[in-house]
């Protein structure tokens, strides 16, 4: 009886569940995914943990305090299964000024800067309280996609956390909505016109060379675009519920 390359089974639905049967390129795969997730939370735990103390009450100030205690507790849970394939998790969290960003104008696509990882978007700073949530709200949305194909990757150890940390984020858009809802109309509309493109941009390109390898791997199951066509529908629609509108393209 032929062995089953482990490409195929991969590509046949099959999942891993140890770093010692785990091909080389897949391996750097699922680095990069799990090192996308670590830095972009550890990023947007810094971003948020500026603006806590802008919060016009009690309330908003614990909300913002629980999401970024959440966001780094989930950027931990990730780190411990990157230890297991050798990343030093000890150092890690210190690798990179994590609070650093860009100047508001900058407009870099979906590049990111040298030995950090972290979604582009979370490169751009936010400017008080209003932002934030506006900001909070249109990238929390983001995540809720996204984590529809985390939950489903090959590697097991990886979906059974990012079950875990799913409710987790989608509770941070939730108290967005919440924060928004409470939130004067001014400037909330410049806010959106703002983040709109890009926390798109965070989909990545349209055409991408390396989706069809992630989707043989079990990695990916959905396209870029796919993934921002179902992010902007869900986002226009909440925004609607604040008399907010999606910018056009």
């Amino acid at each position: 009886m032929t062995e089953m390359k482990i490409e195929d089974y991969l590509a046949q639905g099959g999942k891993l569940t140890n770093p010692s049967n785990v091909p080389a390129r897949y391996r750097a795969e699922l680095m990069r995914l799990m090192a996308t997730f670590v830095d972009s939370e550890l990023a947007g735990a810094a971003g948020f943990a500026d603006v806590i103390n802008a919060g016009p009450g009690i309330k908003e100030r614990i909300a913002a305090a629980k999401i970024v205690m959440e966001k780094t507790d989930n950027a931990d849970k990730v780190l411990k299964i990157m230890g297991e394939f050798g990343a030093n998790t000890e150092k890690y969290a210190n690798h990179h000024p994590w609070a650093d960003r860009l100047p508001r104008d900058a407009d870099i696509g979906t590049n990111r800067t040298e030995g950090d990882m972290r979604l582009a978007v979370f490169n751009y700073p936010l400017a008080g309280w209003s932002d934030a949530v506006v900001m909070n709200l249109l990238m929390g949305l983001a995540v809720g996609v996204q984590m529809k194909e985390f939950t489903q990757v090959s590697y097991a150890p990886l979906a059974e956390a990012f079950r875990e940390i799913a409710p987790v984020e989608a509770r941070h858009a939730e108290l967005a909505a919440e924060g928004l809802e409470r939130m004067s109309a001014d400037n909330r509309q410049a806010s959106v016109d703002y983040w709109w493109p890009r926390v798109a941009a965070s989909f990545g390109k349209d055409v991408s060379t390396r989706a069809t390898q992630l989707e043989a791997y079990g990695l990916r199951s959905a396209t870029n675009a796919e993934l921002r066509e179902e992010w902007a529908a869900t986002a226009a629609k909440a925004l609607e519920n604040f008399g907010l509108t999606a910018p056009k393209g």
